[in-house]
């Protein structure tokens, strides 16, 4: 082949790449983005948020149901410090994510969710797992006053802390022999151990905090009563479903921890949530 017939091959040859690589720059360019994630569309971030002596690891059974049904979840931690610090933390975060949301709290986060999703159109629907939920200006302990109190109340413990500024505060933890029978009665001796050694406290102060915003008076509620709750009284947590107008009410044969002895139940209840939300 002469010179001249090689630089036009040549030049054939990079013709042809240069088309190839044009062809591929009009492949849009999320395309690469998309590999390996569950198409979602509208379908809503489930967030959950734990209650008091807990921490994210809770919602752990939770969590591998919704993934495996193609959901992103978000199970961030909830610092237990009061309601003015512990909502203004949430709404933070909540408003970092787009699209849906269904917004699920378990015990004190029950309170924590119904302040912080005040004003936020984007949270679609809450769900209550064995919940407290005061209304603007109610606190837990005025809430609470108005039914019997449950067992949980004899068994915890009191512990001063100080913050690094030098205020002083109260923690409460419960009483590590006796949170199997008041808190957790039907998971395992052995799970209640480790949960007694690795509970996180809650301010003292945070059974006294108003709620200055009830979102769940504006948005869709969903409930879960555990029927065998030591820790909140179950008469409670149906009056708070009634007053809300829950759009459903589910009550099963649980202690206060259904997330983790009734995990399909709990999932269960949050899957109506959500497709409720996408045929809102």
């Amino acid at each position: 082949m002469t010179v001249s017939g090689i630089l036009t091959a040549g030049k054939g040859r990079l013709a042809l790449t240069v088309a190839v690589l044009s062809a591929l720059t009009v492949v849009p360019t999320h395309a690469a983005d998309d590999l390996g994630k569950a198409p979602q569309g509208q379908q809503p971030t489930v967030v959950l948020l734990h209650g008091a002596f807990a921490d994210g690891s809770s919602w752990n059974a939770v969590v591998q149901r919704l993934q495996h049904d193609g959901y992103h979840v978000i199970a961030p931690p909830n610092t237990l410090r009061g309601i003015p610090q512990d909502s203004a933390y949430l709404n933070s975060l909540l408003k970092t994510i787009k699209g849906p949301i269904v917004l699920v709290g378990h015990s004190y986060a029950g309170e924590v969710i119904s302040q912080a999703a005040a004003g936020l159109d984007n949270v679609k629907a809450l769900v209550y797992i064995n919940a407290i939920m005061p209304d603007k200006g109610e606190s837990f302990a005025s809430l609470s006053s108005k039914f019997s109190p449950a067992p949980l109340t004899t068994a915890l413990k009191q512990v001063p802390f100080r913050n690094g500024d030098g205020t002083t505060g109260t923690d409460v933890y419960i009483q590590p022999d006796k949170l199997h029978a008041t808190f957790a009665q039907d998971l395992s001796q052995q799970q209640t151990s480790i949960m007694a050694s690795t509970q996180r406290p809650i301010a003292q102060s945070a059974f006294t905090d108003k709620l200055t915003e009830a979102a769940w008076r504006d948005k869709p509620v969903y409930v879960l009563v555990g029927k065998q709750d030591r820790a909140i009284n179950p008469s409670l947590e149906r009056y708070e479903a009634k007053r809300a107008h829950a759009r459903k009410t589910v009550e099963i044969d649980s202690s206060h921890v259904s997330l983790v002895s009734h995990p399909q139940a709990v999932t269960d209840l949050i899957l109506t949530a959500a497709h409720d939300t996408n045929h809102q």
